[in-house]
């Protein structure tokens, strides 16, 4: 994705930050959902309930469980399966026409048919508001949408696009009833109507309250009697408490990382009867290089914080080692992954080599140098982190940096100004898939900001990525892509996420949500 909700506060997901998300199975329908209720407590905020507009995790954990989409990923997976489709195919080898059929007898929550029609009102709805907050940026390359008839959709796309099936899987392919929803704005009542295993009952600042969509087909069997979702609004020592006190069954955002480690010694010995639950997660974060800059513009100046930068002590000392090393634009699990940075830069600090790269360019002085971080967008310990970062340069004699933090708002006006030469940046993905670790980054019109372009990336690699429908046979590709981003490198990976979820002992299925697709599935969890 490209613009900007993308860079969101870190989730529990690592709690590392303050704030921040099958397959063909049985039809199931009003007959399921017969468990206990569940309290999920969660420190973000929902942003939107209209699917045209939101483009932040937590807007879109909403809609992955009110909404259907064509696609959605199983648990555990990271290719789509078939969801309202009964089945959907590329019908031309360049990947161009996408074809989906729908399943018999869907509906909407309201008791509305859902048709094709709907399908196609909700991507040409979605492209026709093209809301600032909305995910239709994902859609560069649909042309258009076609309904041959009520159970036939057609994409044809503008050029090859072989993540088009992960797009359409993620919440921005969410499906809304076109009487319902109005084709020219945004739907802005707190309300909402879709087709999947949840209604929304109720949405306000203190909580959304979900019940069970009886008019659902599709593979979800839903564990529950239904879902109220808390929301603490950033503030870790309260939602901590809240779990504590039993008000919450679970906690699946915004712990901070002692509080997480706390626990999982508590848990240790049964004290109180709360289990904290690991998943995978392909969140991380990178340290940004403004290409631009008179100081971080200087490869010299890259290669030395790359040589003297400490992943493991930063993530012990900063994160209670509740995140891994990451040493690659792709994070571990997502197809195209290597270690192209440990190769390059090995996995421990090296002065000397720092020093070589320093002075082989001319650079006698010491480094004088600002980190720039933003605990506001990225989570209390943002700060933290920068600053440690600073410390491990200065360490070695060849840098004087400090750190510098600022407001949100400020920190986004002053990229896009070219005033920082280094910042930080997190990364959750719209949909498992390599592209969207290096398309937004490195191809036209970057979200970085940082002024690096690559020819080879964006006019050889990506378009041949693109087009390759078969993700495998991308790695080779997407290795040279990350050689050439080790030796240039317009940014520097830092850590991936852990995901975590802390829970009750009678609370189970978590572990079911916790994957690299970032969606939590409601309908997994099971309460006793």
């Amino acid at each position: 994705m490209t613009l900007r909700k993308r860079w969101p506060a870190l989730v529990l997901a690592a709690g590392l930050a303050g704030a921040l998300l099958t397959g063909c199975g049985s039809n199931q329908g009003g007959s399921a959902g017969t468990g206990e209720p569940v309290v999920v407590g969660m420190s973000d905020d929902v942003l939107a309930t209209d699917p045209a507009s939101g483009y932040d995790p937590g807007s879109w954990l909403l809609f992955n469980n009110v909404f259907q989409s064509l696609l959605s990923f199983p648990k555990g997976a990271t290719e789509p399966a078939p969801e309202a489709a009964r089945s959907c195919g590329f019908t031309n080898t360049r990947s161009t026409v996408y074809r989906c059929t729908l399943r018999d007898g869907l509906k909407f929550s309201n008791g509305d048919r859902l048709t094709a029609t709907d399908v196609k009102y909700s991507f040409d709805r979605m492209m026709r508001i093209n809301d600032p907050a909305g995910p239709a940026v994902m859609f560069p390359t649909l042309g258009k949408v076609e309904t041959p008839d009520a159970h036939t959709v057609v994409f044809t796309l503008k050029v090859p696009d072989a993540t088009f099936p992960s797009k359409i899987a993620s919440g921005a392919g969410s499906i809304v009833d076109h009487r319902a929803y109005p084709a020219d704005r945004l739907r802005t009542d707190g309300k909402a109507i879709g087709s999947g295993p949840y209604t929304l009952d109720s949405f306000g600042k203190k909580q959304a309250v979900f019940g069970i969509n009886a008019q659902y087909k599709g593979t979800a069997h839903v564990r529950n009697s239904g879902v109220t979702l808390a929301f603490f609004h950033g503030d870790q020592q309260r939602l901590k408490q809240a779990l504590l006190d039993n008000d919450v069954d679970l906690a699946y955002r915004g712990l901070a990382a002692k509080d997480i480690a706390d626990i999982q010694q508590d848990a240790a010995s049964d004290s109180k009867g709360i289990d904290v639950v690991e998943g995978t997660s392909a969140e991380v974060q990178h340290l940004v290089f403004n290409m631009a800059d008179p100081v971080a513009g200087r490869l010299a100046v890259r290669k030395a914080i790359a040589y003297l930068i400490d992943r493991n002590a930063l993530i012990n000392k900063v994160y209670d080692n509740t995140a891994t090393p990451l040493y690659s634009i792709i994070p571990a699990g997502i197809v195209g992954h290597n270690t192209a940075f440990f190769d390059t830069y090995g996995p421990h600090p090296q002065p000397a080599r720092a020093e070589e790269a320093l002075r082989a360019d001319g650079i006698t002085g010491k480094v004088k140098l600002t980190l720039w971080s933003t605990p506001s967008r990225y989570g209390p310990a943002t700060d933290q982190e920068l600053r440690t970062i600073a410390d491990q340069l200065n360490a070695s004699g060849l840098f004087d940096a400090d750190m510098k933090s600022v407001a949100f708002d400020q920190y986004q006006r002053d990229i896009k100004s070219g005033k920082y030469g280094v910042y930080v940046k997190g990364w959750v993905p719209d949909y498992p898939d390599p592209d969207n670790f290096t398309q937004p980054f490195f191809g036209a019109g970057n979200v970085l900001d940082n002024h690096f372009e690559n020819r080879t990336i964006t006019k050889d690699i990506i378009p041949s990525t693109d087009a390759r429908s078969d993700r495998t046979a991308t790695i080779g590709d997407y290795g040279r892509l990350q050689d050439i981003v080790a030796d240039d490198l317009p940014i520097l990976p830092v850590w991936q996420a852990k995901q975590y979820a802390v829970v009750h002992g009678n609370v189970y299925g978590v572990e079911n949500c916790l994957d690299p697709s970032t969606v939590f599935r409601f309908w997994e969890i099971s309460k006793d």
